[in-house]
């Protein structure tokens, strides 16, 4: 079937790219004109095709998944919390800058940014797991380094901030919605994320607790994706077997690696999905 769907593609490319047997044209302005029109079908011709065949094969993977489970092809979804859930409701940068000023802050937001990313890639040397209990100690760090101020009242300010509903936005207006229609339908619903402990005050904050019938927070369990432990205890939690769950996340590393070595499948948010809805739909919920 592959070699086959090849030689299709394969045919299609040729027929577009070398015209429809018309008078070749000697001009040399007129053929690159050509030659770059031909290729730019090529490209689109490809796409179109290679959309076709991914449509396909999900087409395919959702019938063999309904064969197995029945009307739904997982009894469960696991989802990411920042990044797929929610976001910083403005950079992180710029409320690292605003609330650092008073306290001397005079790194611009682009200097703070780079720091930032610099301290978080490092290896966390306290501890092999970045969020235990609140993670203060690490965090106090991050601030630290990012900024260059180690104040404390600056750091419990900033802290703070981050646990209140103003800090945060859900990625997806229509969330509740769909939430609702996946919990009503008999799929399970939890988070699974590399969060310290104010995920939970956070979740009720948003008023989204409710959504969703666990929370495996990796400062609870004591693991951090992409460690597979952390979405076994999400199963575990919601009573299912790995193979009946479906993750989605943001980061390919931590979320559908992890979710994939843990047994789960995965989506990645952002390019295999966009919204929970086509999440839903994907899973066989109507929404």
């Amino acid at each position: 079937m592959a070699s086959s769907r090849s030689r299709r593609l394969a045919t299609l490319l040729f027929s577009i790219s070398h015209g429809s047997g018309r008078t070749a044209r000697t001009g040399g302005a007129l053929l690159s004109r050509r030659r770059m029109i031909s290729s730019a079908s090529s490209s689109a011709a490809a796409a179109v095709v290679a959309d076709d065949e991914l449509g396909g094969v999900l087409k395919e993977y959702v019938d063999y998944r309904r064969s197995l489970y029945g009307e739904f092809t997982h009894k469960a979804l696991l989802v990411d919390a920042v990044g797929t859930l929610l976001v910083p409701a403005q950079p992180t940068a710029q409320i690292y800058k605003n609330i650092g000023e008073k306290y001397g802050v005079v790194y611009s937001e682009a200097e703070i940014l780079t720091r930032y990313r610099r301290a978080y890639q490092k290896p966390w040397g306290q501890s092999h797991l970045r969020y235990v209990n609140d993670a203060r100690p690490f965090w106090q760090y991050i601030v630290s380094a990012s900024t260059g101020c180690s104040n404390s009242q600056y750091f419990e300010e900033l802290y703070d901030y981050f646990t209140t509903e103003q800090a945060w936005k859900l990625c997806d207006p229509e969330a509740e919605k769909v939430f609702k229609a996946i919990k009503e339908a008999g799929v399970k619903v939890a988070i699974v994320s590399n969060f310290d402990t104010r995920l939970r005050p956070l979740l009720r904050a948003l008023r989204c607790e409710d959504w969703f019938d666990a929370v495996a927070v990796s400062a609870e369990v004591e693991a951090e994706k992409p460690n597979p432990t952390i979405f076994l205890k999400a199963c575990e939690l919601l009573g299912v077997n790995p193979e009946d769950a479906v993750h989605v996340g943001d980061d390919r590393r931590n979320d559908l690696w992890g979710a994939r070595d843990a047994g789960c499948d995965a989506w990645l948010w952002g390019s295999e999905v966009t919204s929970f809805k086509q999440v839903a739909q994907r899973i066989g919920v109507k929404v």
